[in-house]
């Protein structure tokens, strides 16, 4: 682990760091764990959150992290400002509360039709879960998103990411990415992520979004359970998205004529 953080330090000099933008038939996805707002100067700013999440101008994304931990959770996110200045609204989940999202995640989108939302538990020693949108694009077109925030332990990962697998055997027809913060920098046999093989296959490498000072852990991924459905996956780093949380976000397209 150590060899490939030091590797990766020394390659940041080398790459180019630029924003996924959507060309013809494409749609730009995101995923960001926004910390609770809290960035790394220790400030809470929801607003800053908003201004990184504009520069990325996504069309769906996943963020993590978006409530308050302890006691009754409570939303942190400028919703109202998001769908004011970004066409974002959230999807609806079935169990309202003061909450924004589930275990913390939630999905935004701007295009498409929500035909089905499906709030589900993780195994694990923490409390943890997933956000399932069936998104339709049109009749015939659509895509099912995961939003999810895996735990601390590996033995824990491992058991989500076979957890996720299993939903997908119930439903294999629908094309499916899972967006979010899996906390698993790993690669290979060793990787707690390997579970998903069965239904991902080999997963390639994410792009270092932790921590956002000087980003050398890949734990934010966004993977497709189909070839060529999405592009390169790429961190959005700016001097705002630095800041505002300890993450930063990743992006890619979304092949909408593929789907």
């Amino acid at each position: 682990m150590i060899l490939s953080a030091l590797h990766a330090i020394r390659s940041r000099g080398k790459q180019v760091l630029r924003a996924a933008e959507a060309g013809p038939g494409e749609l730009v996805v995101a995923s960001y764990n926004i910390h609770k707002c809290v960035g790394t100067d220790g400030k809470r700013d929801p607003g800053r959150i908003v201004d990184v999440i504009g520069e990325m101008d996504p069309d769906v994304i996943a963020l993590q992290e978006v409530d308050t931990r302890f006691g009754e959770r409570r939303g942190l996110l400028h919703l109202e400002r998001l769908e004011r200045e970004h066409g974002l609204v959230p999807v609806p989940l079935s169990r309202p509360s003061a909450a924004h999202g589930w275990h913390g995640n939630i999905v935004l989108y701007r295009k498409g039709l929500v035909s089905g939302v499906h709030e589900i538990d993780l195994p694990g020693l923490e409390p943890r879960g997933a956000l399932v949108t069936e998104l339709d694009f049109d009749a015939d077109r659509g895509v099912r998103i995961i939003a999810a925030h895996f735990g601390l332990l590996r033995h824990s990962r491992r058991q989500q990411a076979h957890a996720i697998v299993d939903l997908l055997r119930r439903n294999r027809e629908r094309p499916t990415l899972v967006l979010g913060d899996l906390n698993e920098w790993r690669m290979g046999a060793r990787s707690a992520l390997h579970g998903f093989a069965p239904a991902f296959g080999p997963l390639p490498p994410s792009a270092p979004s932790f921590p956002s000072r000087l980003p050398f852990l890949a734990l934010d991924r966004i993977i497709s359970n189909r070839p060529g459905l999405i592009g390169e996956v790429v961190a959005h780093e700016t001097p705002l998205s630095r800041i505002a949380s300890d993450h930063l976000p990743v992006m890619t397209t979304l092949a909408y004529d593929a789907v």
